[in-house]
C-alpha cells in the first residue's frame, strides 16, 4: 500500500504541472525517456524519486530491462540491440501501470474526468454537428524540427469557403493537443457555431512548448504560411485571431508586439510580462508607443482575462497593464474566479469566440 501511495503521489505531481508557467523545475523537466545510444543500444527513463523498483511493460515487456536509480531519482534501463520496431509501452512503477510522462503526446491520452452534475454546460459534447479536428506535422525552420499543430473546423465548412482564423494557445506542460482535450475546444465551439453564435472559422491550436521569443518566429514564419497553404482561408487582420493562455498568453503577448499589423482580435488570458524588472518593463511600455497607433486601430478587440485574485498571474497581469496605459493602448479587462485553471479557460473561449469576424 505505501508503495501505491508514492505512486500516486508521483503521479500527481506530474499531472499538477501541467498549464503551470512557473513552477519548481524538476530531472522530469529535461529527460528523454527513450534515447538511442551510439552503441547501438536504448534507454529507458522515468523520473520516480519515491519508488522502489521500476519495469518496463507492454510490447517491452520481454526486454526484461534492469532499472536504476540515480542521486537525482531518475530510473533508467540500458538495452542493447532493441530491434527495430513500433512497440506499445508503460512502465510498471511499484507494481502501478504508468504511462510515460514523457511521451509527446501525453496530455492528449490523460483521462480528464468532466463532471457536469446534470449540467447542460456549455462545454459538453452535446448532439449537434461536430466539425472535424484534425493532427497536422509540419516542418519547422525556427527550430529546425518536426512539429505539430490541431486544427478545428466548423461542420459542413470544410473546404466550401474561405474563413478566418483564430491562433489559440495552450500553457506550459501542455501540447497542442490541450485545447481539444482538457481544454474541450471541440465540443465548445461545435456547441457555439450550432447555436448560431459563432462566425464560421477555423481555430488552429499550435504547439507552443518552446522558447516564448522563438515561438513568435515560429507562428509568423512556419506556421500562418502551412495554414494558408493547406487551408481556404482569408487573410489580413481582420480575419486573423490570436488567444494563449498562460505561457501561450505570453507568447500572445510577444507576437502581437512584434507584429501589431497582423491581428483583429487577441485575447490574452491569465497571464502577463512574468519576472519583469523596471528597465525591462521600460523598454516594453516604449515598444507600446510605438505601436499604440496601430494597436488602436487594427485591434478590434484586445481583451486580458484572469481567474481572479487567486490566479498567480494576477500580480504580473496588473504590471503588464500599467504599461499598456502608459503607452495609451486601449484594451478590455475581466476575471473569472477560478484560479490559474481550465476552469477559467474555458469560459474565455465561450466568451472570446463570439466576438470574432463580425
Amino acid at each position: 500500500m505505501k508503495r501505491l501511495l508514492l505512486s500516486v503521489f508521483f503521479l500527481a505531481a506530474v499531472l499538477g504541472a501541467h498549464a503551470q508557467w512557473r513552477r519548481n523545475l524538476t530531472p522530469a523537466d529535461t529527460l528523454k525517456s527513450i534515447e538511442q545510444l551510439s552503441d547501438g543500444s536504448t534507454a529507458f527513463r522515468i523520473y520516480a524519486p519515491k519508488a522502489e523498483a521500476v519495469a518496463l511493460g507492454g510490447d517491452l515487456a520481454g526486454l526484461k530491462a534492469q532499472f536504476q536509480k540515480d542521486a537525482d531519482g531518475i530510473w533508467t534501463a540500458v538495452v542493447p540491440k532493441v530491434p527495430t520496431d513500433a512497440y506499445r509501452y508503460h512502465f510498471i512503477v511499484d507494481g502501478v501501470r504508468v504511462i510515460d510522462p514523457r511521451y509527446r503526446f501525453f496530455s492528449e491520452i490523460t483521462p480528464v474526468a468532466k463532471i457536469t452534475n446534470g449540467e447542460d454546460i456549455f462545454w459538453a459534447q452535446r448532439d449537434v454537428p461536430h466539425g472535424p479536428v484534425s493532427q497536422i506535422f509540419y516542418k519547422s525552420t525556427t527550430t529546425g524540427s518536426t512539429r505539430s499543430l490541431h486544427v478545428w473546423q466548423p461542420a459542413g465548412k470544410a473546404a466550401k469557403e474561405p474563413l478566418p482564423v483564430l491562433y489559440l494557445i495552450h500553457g506550459a506542460g501542455d501540447n497542442d493537443g490541450s485545447w481539444t482535450s482538457i481544454g474541450c475546444a471541440g465540443h465548445i465551439l461545435d456547441n457555439l457555431y450550432a447555436e448560431g453564435k459563432i462566425a464560421p472559422m477555423i481555430v488552429v491550436m499550435p504547439h507552443g512548448g518552446m522558447d516564448t521569443e522563438k515561438f513568435v518566429d515560429e507562428l509568423v514564419v512556419d506556421i500562418m504560411p502551412r495554414v494558408e497553404e493547406q487551408f481556404h482561408i482569408k487573410t489580413g487582420a481582420d480575419n486573423t485571431a490570436l488567444a494563449g493562455l498562460s505561457m501561450g498568453g505570453l507568447e500572445t503577448l510577444n507576437t502581437f508586439m512584434a507584429h501589431p499589423e497582423m491581428f483583429g482580435y487577441i485575447n490574452v488570458m491569465s497571464s502577463g510580462w512574468f519576472r519583469s524588472n523596471d528597465a525591462d518593463r521600460q523598454a516594453k511600455t516604449e515598444r507600446l508607443r510605438q505601436i499604440a497607433s496601430t494597436l488602436n486601430k487594427t485591434a478590434h478587440v484586445l481583451r486580458f482575462t484572469m481567474g481572479g485574485r487567486e490566479d498567480f498571474a494576477h500580480a504580473s497581469c496588473q504590471q503588464t497593464l500599467k504599461c499598456f496605459d502608459e503607452a495609451g493602448v486601449k484594451y478590455e479587462y475581466s476575471e473569472t474566479p477560478g484560479g490559474h485553471s481550465w476552469h477559467v479557460w474555458h469560459y474565455d473561449l465561450r466568451d472570446f469566440a463570439p466576438r470574432l469576424f463580425k
